[in-house]
């Protein structure tokens, strides 16, 4: 969103083009959105992540975005012909647009989001488009320009050309909550497992983390759970050190925490990262893990792959980074990193000049 008003702060239109299900969301961003297609839900249409091996769920889930393309591309190309874009600008697992972009010869660039280069995404979308009939007869195209708002000492090789550009938080239509903005007394931690993880019925997950939070009270914490009311009222009472729960503007929040504890998703640690709040992440499938990785590279944070969460290893970890000033040390270090990159503003004149 805020790469999208960046453009159309600079003077050019943007049109938004998703499935008829997230239209409203765009419309609440201020921005004019277009149904791509039917409803799409990626939950829905994936499979049940206890089924899969770890190492399979990238593959799987890129056949998912295969679907996904699949049943929005036949809307996809005819917006394209009808609206005429000098630039057509995807994320890295949208495939329709890039489809309808190749077949009208109009220039293609992409967003990679999470520090994974995420081939099986690209390959399992192919298998399932290759046999499609809405997309016979065409290939999917490789973009001209790809940007990141990855700090530039966090990416992998694959990843060391792409445009840089500032990761602006965005959290939709929260509120701020009053008591970000009031003094507080004791250590706070933000615990959140993003949009998808709670959905996904991830085998003991919340009954992990509940009891986490409960072992956080031997250290005199304040506790915030910023996950949707809707996945909260599934996971039944809470414990008497959580303060406040449901959904919340994250970036906000964050300024007022000194520990988050996450899932490795792309919004979710950048946004920690631009905070300088020190992260102990626990990533669950796909780009999470390097996500996790690249916060303990930084030395902002602590990583525990899935067999390795415990409540008392989670309060162990958490107790470490509240009394490791280092941790803090080096998220700040990566804030100013980031606050140095490009401003979304800054990179419209990349995409006008592909435009032509």
């Amino acid at each position: 969103m805020p790469l999208a008003w960046a453009c159309r702060a600079a003077g050019h239109e943007v049109l938004v083009a998703v499935p008829e299900n997230l239209v409203d969301t765009v419309l609440r961003s201020g921005l004019p959105a277009v149904s791509s297609g039917p409803p799409m839900d990626f939950v829905e249409l994936g499979p049940d992540l206890s089924t899969h091996p770890i190492e399979q769920r990238r593959h799987v889930h890129g056949r998912v975005f295969g679907r996904i393309a699949a049943a929005t591309l036949p809307r996809m190309m005819s917006i394209v012909d009808a609206w005429r874009p000098d630039v057509v600008l995807s994320e890295r697992a949208e495939f329709a647009g890039p489809l309808a972009a190749a077949a009208h010869g109009t220039p293609l660039a992409d967003v990679r989001w999470g520090v994974a280069e995420l081939p099986e995404y690209r390959a399992g979308a192919v298998e399932v488009l290759a046999g499609s009939p809405v997309a016979a007869g065409l290939t999917l195209p490789e973009p001209a320009l790809s940007l990141s708002p990855w700090p530039p000492s966090l990416r992998l090789p694959h990843a060391t050309g792409h445009l840089s550009f500032r990761h602006v938080p965005y959290n939709g239509t929260a509120d701020v909550p009053d008591w970000v903005l009031a003094p507080r007394t004791k250590p706070r931690i933000c615990l959140t497992l993003g949009t998808l993880v709670p959905r996904f019925g991830i085998p003991d997950l919340h009954g992990k983390m509940l009891a986490a939070v409960r072992e956080l009270g031997r250290l005199d914490v304040d506790v915030v759970i910023a996950v949707d009311e809707r996945a909260i009222a599934s996971w039944g009472p809470l414990p008497e050190n959580v303060s406040q729960a449901g959904r919340m503007p994250l970036h906000q929040v964050l300024g007022a925490c000194d520990v988050l504890i996450q899932h490795g998703g792309q919004g979710t640690t950048l946004t920690a990262f631009s905070a300088g709040v020190p992260q102990l992440a626990l990533p669950q499938f796909d780009d999470q893990f390097e996500n996790a990785d690249a916060v303990a590279k930084a030395g902002a944070g602590i990583r525990m792959l899935p067999d390795e969460v415990t409540p008392r290893a989670v309060a162990a970890h958490c107790e470490e980074l509240l009394g490791t000033p280092a941790f803090a040390t080096a998220a700040a270090a990566v804030a100013r990193e980031m606050a140095a990159q490009l401003s979304p503003l800054d990179v419209v004149a990349d995409l006008e000049a592909l435009g032509g």
